[in-house]
């Protein structure tokens, strides 16, 4: 597969052309035609005692595959914001720099959260159905009804980068927006925002509930708090899927508690629970919340600048 060449860089994901050709001719880099796995990348940097890896979800480093890891390798670099699949402890623990791209997806990502609290509210999942299927009969006044967004109120859980973003672009549909997180926001990043000081102060106010948080710390999202919603309230998660207890969302689901769903993550990918697709109230996509060409181009550059840094002995640019 290899040549016995010392490589500065071992890509172990699929990459974007431009970012490979850049990463190539910077960095002597070896690009993975297929996503490793942990094992594979742990080889590999012992064979070429390469300094660093730009690594994938497949490829997720944990404690004991960072210890074997050689001396070596000074950075552990994730082309996405999320570092879930890492141990980043271990890594500081053998001071090894670890970053991710907490900027690149951010318009990305926003822009798709919008296109699912849209799709879900206005039941697009539904209607494409009825065309794909030659759209057999009319529609009356009654019929078919959605839920329009403008004026409502917005929930957003994680008021960082991608929460912000969300929120510039709710307040082009007049939305109210209330929000929650670990700490209010100063002022000029709130931009007429109202805090809530818990989540359970948040949910019972919300119309369209979204979320913007790290996942990998148990469900946020459970019966409990679906409860707290008013009925015929909206959710959507373009965040993390381990957030989301999805028995207890297909309830809220089934039950008409809430009005419908937009998801693009999920507890089991790409397995997820096939119940979630066979309700018509949820609109579904495949994580695809940063997929453009120009933001994953982006999220391997971001990848390669630390790495670049790093190398050259300065500080991280993303440390996490």
């Amino acid at each position: 597969m290899t040549t016995s060449a010392n490589y500065q860089l071992l890509v172990a994901r699929r990459i974007p052309a431009a970012v490979a050709t850049r990463a190539q001719a910077q960095f002597n880099a070896y690009i993975s035609p297929t996503d490793m796995d942990s094992e594979s990348v742990v080889r590999f940097c012992n064979e070429h005692r390469v300094q660093a890896v730009l690594i994938g979800k497949k490829s997720g480093l944990q404690a004991a595959d960072i210890a074997r890891l050689p001396a070596s390798v000074k950075i552990i670099a994730n082309a996405s914001a999320g570092f879930d699949h890492l141990d980043v402890e271990a890594a500081r623990a053998r001071h090894i720099a670890v970053t991710n791209a907490p900027d690149a997806l951010t318009a990305c990502t926003a822009d798709f959260a919008f296109l699912l609290i849209l799709a879900a509210s206005r039941r697009a999942s539904e209607y494409e159905r009825i065309m794909r299927e030659g759209w057999k009969q009319t529609f009356g006044m009654t019929d078919m009804l959605g839920l329009k967004v403008s004026g409502k109120t917005l929930g957003i859980v994680g008021f960082g980068r991608i929460g912000r973003a969300v929120a510039d672009r709710a307040r082009g549909f007049g939305m109210k927006i209330v929000y929650t997180d670990r700490a209010r926001a100063p002022a000029e990043l709130e931009n007429g925002a109202t805090f809530a000081p818990s989540l359970d102060a948040l949910l019972p106010q919300c119309d369209v509930l979204t979320l913007h948080v790290p996942g990998g710390h148990g469900h946020l999202m459970t019966a409990r708090e679906f409860a707290l919603l008013p009925r015929g309230a909206v959710f959507v998660n373009a965040a993390r899927g381990s957030l989301v207890d999805e028995d207890a969302l297909i309830h809220a689901l089934t039950s008409g508690h809430l009005f419908a769903a937009g998801l693009d993550v999920y507890q089991k990918e790409p397995g997820f629970d096939k119940r979630l697709a066979d309700l018509p109230n949820v609109f579904l996509t495949p994580h695809m919340a940063s997929a453009t060409v120009e933001t994953r181009d982006q999220m391997g550059y971001t990848a390669l600048d630390n790495v670049q840094a790093v190398l050259e002995g300065l500080a991280p640019l993303n440390p996490v």
